[in-house]
């Protein structure tokens, strides 16, 4: 009877994963399907059971389980084209003030504007582009 429950519990744990996807509930789902299964074959008691079950999850959880993430995680998105530029230094060419102006960045020319149109960058000042609008760096100065 033991056997069924953990059987039961091993495949309640196992679905659930699916609602978290961190890898932690099927790692116990699986020490409660071994568990079952060394109850079942050999009709050890509860206490066993638990010990059965508990060495069993703690070794998945430390030795399969980060074995898994790293081999199955999705790593994070790469920027890239004009949503990889804002925090980037750009090094003003022309000056940069609310009427206007050019940077280079990383080996291309763009037209500037400053984030703050009272402020005004001087030709040879380093800048931190903050978003591009259009054809246009929104560029600030940095600290």
């Amino acid at each position: 009877m033991a056997a069924i429950v953990w059987l039961v519990a091993g495949i309640l744990l196992a679905a659930a994963e699916m609602l978290t996807g961190s890898l932690v509930l099927i790692m116990l789902g699986v020490a409660a399907l071994i568990t079952a299964g060394v109850n079942g074959l050999t009709g050890s008691s509860v206490l066993i059971d638990a010990v059965v079950f508990g060495a069993t999850s703690i070794a998945l959880l430390v030795l399969v389980r980060p074995f898994l993430l790293r081999r199955y995680a999705i790593p994070p998105p790469h920027q890239t084209g004009v949503d990889a530029l804002p925090g980037k230094t750009a090094k003003v060419l022309e000056t940069v003030d609310e009427h206007g102006g050019r940077v280079k960045l990383g080996g291309e020319v763009w037209s500037a504007r400053p984030y703050d149109a009272s402020e005004s960058y001087p030709v040879g000042s380093t800048v931190y582009i903050m978003r591009i609008d259009g054809a246009h760096a929104v560029v600030m100065k940095g600290p």
